[in-house]
């Protein structure tokens, strides 16, 4: 052991004992659609193509309905090991755009089934004005999700007076093809210095051929050429990178939201984890679409994918830190309160001490063996703020909260 860092799991009499780990990006009415966009529409089905569906389940949702798929989603983190969630929220009204009489509600429902479930909270209202780089207005699919600067703003300030200690208010720009330039600097002086800024980019090819036709540059490079990222902000999937992309964002500080399950999913491509690593970059994981919502699995197929990759084995390993498991155990831990604004360190996830996974499990091979061992869950309690939410594995209200999203997605796929 000597020369290697403290084990990030360790053995207390409870069980083995880790904090909680932070969620850095989800749509959470994407819950509702896990599993129902697996038929082939088009022969070059893509991105593009899977978008079609997800609109036509966006239309669906109302206040009430995306109060019990968020509510059902955070209580499947919870049990999982998840402790906060980053909520990437762009289905501000209406289907057809009408603002509801509370402009706010959609983002009152996502509060609401963050406390009703006691998990923490980061919401990110998403600006989202402009169908691409060329400024197209939004479609009438996409209506529902817009906004204008001073409407933005408007809503921000509405929901600042309502953080606390488990709800955080931050800001989101969907992506650079939907927030023209001059809105992004106008929302930028606006918003509170210490606010949290998350920003979908360079998760397509297409996206980045665009933006050097438009804009002359990829939509990282013109990011940091044109904008002060620091760790205030995180980047989401910054799939497609140059080597002086990877090393500018490991510069500025800034924190990668990876999101391996969804970007595996949605055919994406392949993060550059090991140059990532090498730049002494920040990074953190996300369920994004949740067709997962496990951080196990987002952390195995982190690793996984370079390995495929590479036709190698034991890829995000550190100076000090052989253990892949504890590398990417750290690796999420140290982006968390940069990326959420929580200084969680009071969370904690006890796993079951007695599963017979972990049967002779030692401090040094336990986040192993959690992370590379199976898909049997083993999480036996969870705390939050110092209250316990998850007890043998089950959410105090697993029961109720199944029961409303069960009706709810009648509902909704009737």
């Amino acid at each position: 052991m000597s020369g290697r860092a403290t084990p990030p799991v360790t053995r207390t009499p409870a069980g083995w004992r880790l904090r909680g780990i932070a969620n850095l990006h989800s749509h959470a009415f994407q819950r509702a659609m896990a599993g129902l966009a697996e038929r082939q529409t088009n022969p070059e089905d893509s991105f593009w193509t899977w978008r079609e569906t997800m609109y036509r389940m966006a239309a669906r949702f109302d206040p009430e309905s995306l109060h019990a798929v968020a509510a059902q989603l955070y209580a499947e983190m919870l049990e999982a090991g998840y402790t906060s969630v980053c909520e990437f929220h762009y289905l501000h009204h209406a289907p057809d755009g009408t603002p509801y009489a509370d402009p706010a509600a959609m983002s009152r429902a996502l509060i609401a089934a963050a406390r009703d479930t006691g998990i923490r909270l980061t919401l990110l209202p998403v600006l989202y004005m402009t169908g691409g780089f060329d400024g197209r207005a939004l479609g009438g699919r996409q209506k529902r999700f817009g906004f204008g600067v001073e409407g933005y703003l408007r809503l921000f300030d509405e929901l600042s007076r309502g953080i606390d200690a488990t709800v955080n208010l931050g800001c989101a720009f969907h992506s650079l093809r939907a927030v023209p330039e001059a809105a992004m600097r106008e929302v930028l002086a606006a918003l509170p210095r210490d606010a949290r800024i998350h920003l979908h980019i360079a998760e397509q090819i297409g996206e980045v051929q665009d933006c050097v036709a438009l804009r002359g540059a990829r939509p990282v490079e013109w990011l940091l050429e044109n904008f002060p990222a620091d760790a205030r902000w995180t980047l989401v999937h910054a799939t497609h990178l140059t080597d002086g992309e990877v090393a500018g964002i490991a510069r500025s500080g800034a924190t990668v939201a990876l999101c391996p399950t969804t970007e595996a999913n949605l055919g994406d491509g392949l993060f550059p984890l090991r140059a990532f690593l090498d730049a002494n970059g920040a990074w953190g994981i996300g369920s994004d679409s949740h067709i997962s919502v496990s951080p196990v699995e987002e952390l195995r197929w982190l690793e996984y994918g370079q390995r495929l990759a590479t036709r190698h084995r034991n890829i995000a390993v550190r100076a000090g830190s052989p253990s892949v498991g504890e590398t990417l155990l750290r690796g999420a831990y140290a982006s968390a309160a940069n990326a959420s604004g929580f200084d969680a360190a009071d969370d904690i996830v006890v796993l079951d001490a007695d599963a017979p996974q972990l049967a002779g499990a030692r401090d040094e091979d336990v986040a192993d063996r959690w992370i590379f061992g199976g898909n049997r869950p083993l999480v036996k309690e969870v705390s939050v703020a110092g209250s316990l939410v998850v007890r043998d594995g089950r959410h105090r209200e697993r029961e109720a909260i199944a029961a409303r999203f069960r009706t709810a997605m009648r509902a909704l796929l009737a």
